[in-house]
């Protein structure tokens, strides 16, 4: 009776084998600067590089010299901190970022991007991280606390790493609307108490960041010279640039680097030209 078992459950082991995926293969960093991650598969995508050079980004040099700066020490294997990039919106945070990746990157210097939704799986990531030999930037853009305390004690995790310490060849980059992270309307319906455990639990996660720059309103001036600043670097050049800048903005209702980018695609556009965005 055993001899008649023995088979069958070989046939069955082996069966079950052939159904589980294969392994995953080892990420291959060697293809790209850029990458996004994917936590459900875990792969690496690669992506092409960065178009916008960091000299284009105008009105935002404090904030700009001050990321660099920082960027520069941890490419170079320095004491350095985790930066939270805040502000309002279109002031150039996420552009700010890649741009200076770029400036700084050499070909040990990677950055990958993670969704905001996927902040849980962070402290996997970065324990994967911890053993590879290059060095990571990993961003994660308009990052927020939509799904509460489970993403913020995640990070938190990520950050601290555990028993062994952060991994030193990771810096963590973030950009929000919001210095604190945390969400309009926040758990309004969880209960006082509830909602104030999970409203320290989030606002301590900003702590964690060394590094905060603060991205204000764009005022005239600087809109303006963002908007003549692209124009120059991209050979667009009209009589009443600033004229039907400012008319543009107003039909927006604000000023902002994002808003001077578009009216300048939407320029070039009208003029037959390309741009790398």
């Amino acid at each position: 009776m055993e001899r008649d078992v023995i088979p069958l459950l070989t046939r069955i082991a082996e069966a079950l084998e052939r159904l589980a995926p294969p392994p995953r293969a080892a990420a291959d960093f060697t293809v790209a600067r850029l990458f996004r991650h994917d936590p459900a598969t875990g792969a690496f995508h690669p992506a092409p590089d960065y178009p916008l050079a960091l000299d284009s980004l105008v009105g935002v040099e404090r904030q700009k010299s001050r990321f660099v700066e920082n960027l520069g020490r941890f490419a170079r294997g320095l004491p350095c901190n985790h930066a939270l990039l805040w502000g309002v919106r279109g002031t150039g945070k996420s552009s700010l970022a890649k741009a200076a990746f770029m400036a700084v990157a050499g070909d040990d210097l990677k950055l990958v991007e993670v969704d905001r939704d996927q902040v849980t799986a962070l402290p996997a990531l970065f324990d994967e991280l911890r053993v590879r030999p290059e060095r990571f930037v990993v961003l994660c853009d308009d990052l927020s606390f939509e799904e509460g305390a489970a993403a913020a004690k995640a990070l938190k995790s990520a950050l601290e790493g555990g028993v062994s310490g952060p991994p030193a060849n990771v810096l963590f980059v973030a950009t929000s609307n919001r210095r604190h992270l945390m969400p309009r309307g926040h758990q309004e319906d969880r209960g006082l108490v509830a909602a104030a455990e999970d409203a320290e639990e989030e606002v301590s996660v900003s702590d964690r960041f060394g590094l905060w720059i603060g991205f204000p309103p764009m005022d005239q001036a600087n809109y303006l010279a963002a908007v003549n600043a692209y124009a120059g670097r991209f050979g667009l050049q009209v009589a009443d640039l600033d004229r039907r800048a400012l008319q543009w903005s107003q039909l927006r209702g604000a000023r902002s680097g994002r808003v001077a980018w578009q009216f300048i695609r939407d320029l070039a556009g009208e003029l037959g030209k390309s741009l790398p965005l």
